[in-house]
């Protein structure tokens, strides 16, 4: 990777900030196409002076997209958004950003495209999210056929929207809800094993044109998940299940907050399970062991046990 030049869009997030660190060690030349420079600024601290620039981008203006990827060896395409709100729909990020991603990749004649999607994408899915990611593969794949695409299972780690999310309802509340009766499964992966996958794919030509499923070595139901919060924090709680439709109605109303913790969209999703099929290409193929949510998350959990 020495000397290599990388344009990362949505670099400064939970995943892009380990790449960004991983490329930088490795000699890497790094731009980084983000919406608020000002957030960004962290990342220059991870490379010698001038070797990490965050710079504006607008993933759904080509000619934004289309300037970044100037000059460039390597592109790697992390945006991806969990909820609708203002300009942001799902189909403007998931698949017109995706598009010009992959078209200014083709127009520059960039040598590899890193496309990140998620585990459910599928154009025929009732979930708005996972259909425009589904669409989104489809449309690089054309665009750019070497593309190598990444989906991963729920991703944890000190900063995730997941563990900490569920943490800090119980903190908050008596009550942990189990969304469709809590037995929808997971397969967390850790966000350090998604970043060696990516250099690990930068470093293997024979992995271009390949989708990878990313998953860590034990499948969750959301119930286990809330029992191994509950207890990791050491705060007992009564599990409410829910089923899907009084979810959804739930849904309906509290995604009208700025920052819902929950969508009618995200229950859909949870109709189905999140995990790695058996045929897929995986980290095993890439010579990683992924590491398990209990070797990892009991540390940066420890802040909500009570304090006294």
């Amino acid at each position: 990777m020495q000397g290599k030049k990388v344009t990362i869009f949505g670099g400064s997030g939970l995943v892009g900030r380990r790449i960004v660190q991983r490329l930088a060690r490795a000699g890497a030349q790094i731009r980084v196409g983000v919406r608020d420079v000002d957030q960004a600024l962290f990342l220059r601290t991870m490379g010698v002076v001038g070797q990490v620039t965050p710079i504006p981008v607008n993933i759904c203006n080509y000619d934004s997209v289309r300037a970044a990827c100037e000059e460039t060896d390597i592109v790697i395409n992390l945006v991806g958004i969990l909820f609708e709100k203002g300009s942001q729909r799902f189909d403007r990020i998931h698949l017109r950003g995706a598009e010009n991603v992959a078209k200014a990749c083709a127009l520059h004649k960039v040598h590899r495209l890193i496309h990140m999607s998620a585990l459910g994408a599928n154009l025929h899915s009732h979930s708005r999210y996972a259909k425009t990611k589904g669409q989104g593969e489809e449309a690089v794949k054309k665009i750019f056929p070497d593309v190598t695409i990444l989906r991963p299972s729920v991703i944890f780690g000190p900063e995730d929207r997941f563990f900490n999310y569920f943490a800090q309802i119980a903190v908050l509340s008596p009550f942990l809800p189990l969304i469709g009766g809590g037995k929808t499964k997971f397969q967390p992966v850790y966000v350090g094993d998604v970043a060696d996958a990516v250099i690990a794919i930068l470093k293997n030509t024979e992995t271009t044109g390949k989708t990878y499923e990313l998953g860590g070595p034990t499948v969750y139901t959301l119930t286990q998940i809330m029992e191994f919060i509950t207890t990791t924090i050491q705060r007992k709680k009564i599990f409410v299940s829910l089923p899907f439709f009084v979810s959804k109605i739930l849904g309906y109303f509290l995604q009208i907050l700025p920052h819902p913790p929950l969508t009618a969209d995200q229950v859909e999703l949870m109709k189905k399970d999140s995990v790695v099929s058996n045929k897929a290409w995986t980290f095993k193929d890439l010579g990683i062991q992924p590491k398990d949510v209990q070797a990892i998350v009991p540390e940066y959990l420890k802040s909500y046990r009570p304090h006294f």
